[in-house]
């Protein structure tokens, strides 16, 4: 599996589409991602394919062989590809400011009371670590 790279190229919509299949699954077959794409649009079967191979050469994927069947799979998390993607998004849009980004986030979208119970939790650990860190 290759190392966890920050600079692998940008998605196209279809491609988003098939990596948050591959990260829920785990690891598919062209003809799984066709089934699942094709609950909301008709695709071709070469479509899916050509996406699978030109995102293997990108470095998003990686495959083994079954038999005849190729099985592929995230060659990174998507926590990485989520992490990744906030650091860009703080460094270029937020002036490098995390607080700008969470007040955007509160200020577009808003916050359901439980994601707020979920935030203020992972907040109250984050000042806990800290505070373990500093003291050793």
């Amino acid at each position: 599996m290759p190392p966890d790279r920050s600079d692998l190229p940008d998605l196209s919509p279809s491609q988003t589409a098939i990596m948050e299949i591959v990260w829920e699954r785990g690891e598919v077959t062209a003809a799984e991602v066709r089934r699942v794409l094709g609950r909301t649009r008709p695709v071709a079967r070469n479509t899916v394919r050509t996406l699978l191979e030109r995102m293997e050469d990108k470095g998003w994927l990686a495959h083994r062989v079954e038999g005849r069947t190729f099985l592929y799979r995230a060659a990174r998390p998507r926590h990485v590809t989520v992490g990744q993607k906030i650091r860009e998004i703080v460094e270029t849009v937020c002036g490098g400011s995390p607080e700008a980004l969470v007040a955007a986030l509160i200020d577009y979208r808003g916050l359901r009371p439980d994601e707020l119970t979920r935030i203020r939790r992972l907040l109250d650990q984050a000042k806990a670590s800290k505070g373990r860190k500093g003291d050793a």
